[in-house]
């Protein structure tokens, strides 16, 4: 009886654990043919946040948005705004002239490329030092939250 019920008890544990094979194996085909979100909405936008003088954020901040300007399920329904405060104001200066064409492309792809002021005045950095085609808001974390509430979503690279 007892030889009966271990082997019973074995079916068992084995019959799980090929379901739960089974099951794995479903998840993972699954997982494997997901391509991703489907665009819903009739605009996007997105608000990039850069404050850092770190070059490999700089370029990171400015290859994100090329790439999601790239996105097909986005093509045409994209609004996005690239806005520089505290250490991210080096990218726009002129003396750092590796960032002023990829910038300068953003921006005729319809990119906001802006520049908070209040960091300017801390700064003191004069407006003649960045490119010539920036923008310029009161502050950087104003125009963050102004973003947020109108529905942007915030992305920092």
């Amino acid at each position: 009886m007892m030889k009966k019920q271990l082997t019973i008890a074995c079916l068992l544990f084995a019959m799980t654990t090929v379901q739960a094979k089974a099951q794995n194996n479903k998840l993972l085909q699954d997982n494997h043919q997901y391509t991703g979100a489907v665009a819903k909405k009739k605009m996007y936008k997105a608000i990039y946040q850069l404050d850092s003088n770190d070059p490999k954020t700089i370029e990171k901040a400015i290859r994100n948005i090329n790439n999601v300007l790239k996105d097909p399920r986005l093509k045409g329904h994209l609004q996005i705004e690239l806005v520089a405060f505290s250490g991210g104001t080096e990218a726009y200066l002129k003396k750092n002239s590796q960032y002023e064409k990829p910038l300068q492309d953003l921006v005729e792809k319809g990119v906001i490329v802006a520049q908070c002021l209040n960091t300017l005045e801390e700064k003191h950095i004069a407006k003649e030092e960045l490119f010539d085609f920036i923008g310029y808001v009161p502050s950087g974390n104003g125009e963050l939250i102004l973003r947020a509430n109108e529905g942007w979503v915030i992305v920092k690279p």
